[in-house]
């Protein structure tokens, strides 16, 4: 599946480890979001691994799964460094 993430995290210790987490499983697009295409078994070990280094009470994690009726869609605009992938999708 395609997924987009995005973070908001309030310690810049635990900011660079998440960030590290997910640079593991897809590509930095903006300085706190992510693009991943993964398995439903890859995205249940990213979100355990975010989650362990998650203060709760704090931060926040969204996941937004791109859906495929929607590939040819996608584009961008503007700076930026831009990957285009296999399969496209459009944000809104």
């Amino acid at each position: 599946m395609n997924m987009l993430i995005t973070y908001d995290i309030a310690n810049p210790k635990r900011l660079y480890r998440i960030a590290k987490v997910m640079e593991d499983y897809g590509q930095r697009v903006q300085y706190s979001v992510f693009e991943a295409e993964l398995t439903s078994r890859l995205f249940k070990e990213m979100r355990l691994r975010t989650e362990a280094e998650m203060d709760f009470q704090e931060d926040g994690v969204k996941y937004f799964p791109l859906c495929k009726q929607c590939d040819y869609l996608w584009f961008s605009l503007g700076h930026g460094p831009v990957a285009m992938p296999e399969s496209s999708f459009m944000v809104i």
